[in-house]
């Protein structure tokens, strides 16, 4: 199970991380207040939601991140399927941190 699928306060997923709230709010672009008030309760957006899931439950570093990866990705998955779902077993079959550093 993951981390988001068990913790839907964003509170919670902070804690887990061990980041204060300046460190985990920053990295989706929201102020230390703003996601304050989202751990108080407020409803937050959607996007702010699935930015809260890519970044901290995901790990996807958005630096690294360019609309040209998902256009690589989309013209895999419709021109390329078997060569698609072969990528993508590898990359799941593939020892923890092998991509880091590049």
């Amino acid at each position: 199970m993951k981390l988001f699928d068990k913790m839907f306060n964003p509170r919670d997923v902070r804690r887990k991380l061990g980041l204060n709230q300046q460190e985990f709010w920053t990295k989706i672009g929201v102020t230390q207040s703003g996601g304050s008030r989202y751990e108080s309760g407020r409803n937050m957006p959607k996007p702010v939601k699935e930015l809260l899931r890519l970044v901290h439950v995901e790990q996807v570093d958005l630096t690294r991140v360019r609309r040209e990866d998902f256009e690589i990705i989309e013209y895999l998955k419709e021109n390329h399927p078997d060569l698609y779902k072969s990528l993508q077993k590898a990359v799941k079959a593939r020892p923890e941190g092998e991509l880091e550093g590049q």
